[in-house]
């Protein structure tokens, strides 16, 4: 088995998250509990009976590409692992490229959960006849996400742990309630398909894989993962499988639970908060709703998380700026990287909260573009498995049978962000995301220029041993 040699990413605690520890890294970033609370309702919107279909199609196309990203994970363990493998193999402008992308998908992931924190939190107080303006929820969660992230990585990984636990756990016992409640009834709509069009399911298809990404992220903890090389590709993997498995029971038993109710699923703000009532169990809906709200924070969390640890490397390898190449010597987390990431999460909602845009909108808009950049780097890895295989005459008929369809797969996505045309604004954004892009691009062409003993380092960080 090829190895690449490992950065030394000093300064960072080395070694000290568990299996547990690093599934819920991935798993705090895909945030499972955020599909039936809000997700669900978009993907049944197009797919109608068939949103199951749709979540077990973007599991089985997402596990093709966690077995891509093994293919590097098995062999680099480092927290710009993902970028580093796109440079080997497709050329270091390519990789800074995906990087800066890369920092962009987790910022603007933790910028949206922070929108469905603030949604849940006043759905909350309104229980009591209170509600809270969107920007003082904004600034308890940013100085919540930065105290945890700063302050100790297996800290924050066993509270990610135990709260995605929970809240989804409390959603398992109400979709067994409802199920129970409907006699275990099998849904013949749901079954064959009734009224569900090859155009819906596709356009379902879409808003399903929005739900999965960032189920990389534990790639991106590098040294701090005890035996990387077989922790690492085990989180990623069981993050798609556990959450898709997660997705179908919860979009069928969801659909059949809102079967006959005068408001229909997709035009229902708190799909699970009905579902208890109409089960009798107002008060597991309410235990639900904390649950969400937590699941939110721990998914922004996980981003920053994350995206610092990018922003790091980078950093040390001086493609950014130096400082942020910087680990507190107490703490041992990437502190100036993650106070940039803080300070860029809590800005850009609340600019846009000022502008008088809703919290709703804000969580759309910048998923959207979040999902861009996974998408991106998600394409890149699986063209970069078979090029390094070709060039190591170790490409297999069967390794061509898992990039291909993922590359395919991933570009269904792409394509439906510009045909047919989306609506305004979500129009532009695809093309806001260029314009980023090319930014990255203008900064290696810059780097090339200016210091091209930085980009051959970076190239020796990732050469074969």
């Amino acid at each position: 088995m090829t190895t690449y040699s490992k950065q030394q990413a000093s300064g960072l605690r080395a070694n000290c998250l568990s299996f547990p520890e690093t599934l819920a890294q991935s798993v705090g970033n895909i945030a499972p509990a955020a599909t039936p609370s809000i997700n669900l309702a978009f993907v049944f919107a197009s797919a109608g009976n068939g949103a199951w279909l749709a979540f077990l199609i973007a599991t089985v196309g997402l596990v093709l590409v966690s077995y891509n990203i093994n293919h590097f994970s098995r062999r680099l363990s480092l927290p710009g692992t993902l970028y580093g493998a796109i440079a080997k193999n497709l050329g270091p402008t390519t990789g800074i490229v995906s990087g800066w992308a890369l920092i962009s998908a987790y910022l603007f992931t933790a910028m949206a959960v922070m929108s469905g924190f603030a949604i849940y939190a006043n759905v909350l107080l309104g229980e009591f006849g209170v509600q809270a303006s969107p920007v003082l929820l904004y600034v308890v969660y940013t100085l919540i996400v930065w105290f945890y992230a700063f302050t100790d990585i297996q800290l924050s990984a066993v509270l990610m742990l135990l709260l995605n636990v929970v809240a989804i756990s409390l959603i398992l016992l109400l979709l067994v309630i409802v199920l129970v409640g409907h006699g275990f009834a099998i849904d013949t709509p749901q079954v064959l398909l009734e009224d569900v069009s090859p155009e819906g399911l596709r356009l379902g298809l879409v808003l399903a894989i929005f739900s999965y990404v960032g189920f990389e992220s534990s790639t991106t903890l590098g040294d701090e993962v005890k035996r990387p090389f077989q922790t690492i590709p085990r989180a990623v993997l069981w993050s798609v499988i556990l959450s898709g498995l997660f997705y179908i029971f919860a979009s069928y038993v969801e659909v059949l639970g809102f079967r006959g109710y005068e408001t229909p699923l997709d035009k229902t703000d708190v799909p699970l908060s009905v579902l208890a009532n109409l089960a009798g169990v107002e008060l597991l809906g309410l235990a639900i709703a904390v649950g969400v709200m937590f699941s939110f924070l721990c998914c922004g969390l996980a981003s920053i998380t994350a995206g610092s640890r990018i922003l790091y490397s980078l950093g040390r390898q001086q493609i950014l700026p130096s400082f942020l190449g910087a680990a507190h010597p107490q703490n041992q987390t990437p502190h100036a990287a993650i106070f940039l990431s803080v300070l860029f999460l809590f800005l850009v909602p609340v600019s846009l909260s000022l502008l008088g845009i809703s919290a709703l909108d804000i969580y759309g808009y910048l998923g959207t573009l979040a999902t861009y950049g996974f998408l991106l780097v998600y394409v890149l890895i699986s063209i970069a498995v078979p090029l390094e295989l070709r060039s190591q005459n170790r490409l297999r008929q069967r390794d061509l049978a898992i990039a291909a369809p993922a590359v395919l797969f991933m570009m269904t996505p792409v394509v439906a962000s510009f045909f047919p045309i989306p609506p305004f604004p979500y129009n532009l954004l695809p093309y806001g995301f260029l314009v980023y892009l090319a930014i990255g691009a203008l900064l290696s062409s810059n780097l090339h220029r200016r210091s091209p003993q930085t980009i051959q380092d970076m190239e020796r960080d990732f050469e074969v041993r």
